[in-house]
C-alpha cells in the first residue's frame, strides 16, 4: 500500500492546480496519463498527454491536451510550456514517492477528476519490457478510459485492442487513491499570458510514429535535473 504523506497530498493539489489552468473553458471530466521509464544510459522516457469532456447537455467528443493550442488560437510555444510544467511535477512526484517506498516504484499512472473527486492508479508495469509500443500503448489506455468502442476504431487500432484483450489476465500490480478535488479561485490560461512559466521548457517533444499527436517525452539526465530545480 502506498504511503500518502502530506507532501505528496500537496503535490496532488498542485497537480490539479495545474491542470485547471490548461483547459480553456467548462469541462466535466479530464483523464491523464504520465510515465516515466529510466533508461540504462542515464536517460529518463516518458509520455504525457490528457483528454477532457467538454461540458454540455449533449455528449461531446474529448479533447486532446495537444489540440488545445489550435482549437482555442493559443501560442503553441507557450501551451507546450505548461505541459512541461505539469511533466516536471509528475517527475517529482515520482521521485517524493521513490525516497519512501522500498519496492521499485510505479512507472505510469492516470489521474481522472469528475465532479469533486481525484482519483490517481498507479501502475508498476516495466514498460522497457512492455509488449506493446508507446503508439499502441496509447490506443489502449484511450479504450480502457474514453470509453472509445472498439466500431470506432481502424482496423489496426481494433487489432492492438483484440491482442490486449487476449492477454488482459495477467495480473499487475496497481494502487489506487482517491481524494476530494482541491478548489480554489483558480483562473485558466485564457484569463492571462504565461510569462511566469517562461524558465521551464526543457523537455524535448517527439510526436509518436503512425499518429500526429505530441505525447512522447525525452529527457537526458542533465534535463531532469533542471527542471527538479
Amino acid at each position: 500500500m502506498l504511503k500518502h504523506t502530506k507532501k505528496i497530498k500537496d503535490m496532488y493539489q498542485d497537480i490539479q492546480q495545474c491542470i485547471f489552468y490548461m483547459i480553456p473553458e467548462k469541462w466535466d471530466k479530464m483523464y491523464l496519463y504520465a510515465s516515466v521509464s529510466d533508461l540504462i544510459d542515464g536517460q529518463k522516457t516518458g509520455e504525457l498527454f490528457f483528454y477532457y469532456i467538454p461540458k454540455g447537455i449533449f455528449k461531446k467528443n474529448p479533447v486532446n491536451v495537444y489540440e488545445i493550442p489550435q482549437k482555442f488560437n493559443l501560442d503553441e510555444k507557450e501551451y507546450l510550456r505548461l505541459v512541461n510544467i505539469l511533466y516536471k511535477k509528475i517527475i517529482q512526484l515520482r521521485d517524493e514517492f521513490k525516497k519512501i517506498e522500498i519496492v521499485p516504484t510505479w512507472t505510469n499512472l492516470t489521474i481522472t477528476i469528475e465532479g469533486i473527486k481525484f482519483k490517481i492508479e498507479y501502475d508498476y508495469e516495466d514498460l522497457n519490457k512492455s509488449k506493446f509500443s508507446s503508439y499502441e500503448r496509447h490506443i489502449i489506455w484511450r479504450y480502457n478510459n474514453l470509453g472509445i468502442k472498439k466500431e470506432q476504431m481502424n482496423k489496426k487500432e481494433r487489432q492492438i485492442i483484440e491482442r490486449y484483450l487476449l492477454g488482459e489476465k495477467v495480473v499487475r500490480r496497481r494502487e489506487r487513491y482517491e481524494e476530494g478535488i482541491y478548489i480554489k479561485n483558480v483562473k485558466n490560461i485564457v484569463d492571462y499570458d504565461t510569462e511566469n512559466y517562461s524558465n521551464e521548457q526543457n523537455i524535448e517533444y517527439v510526436a509518436t510514429k503512425n499518429e500526429n499527436i505530441k505525447n512522447q517525452i525525452i529527457l537526458s539526465a542533465k534535463q531532469i535535473e533542471e527542471i527538479k530545480k
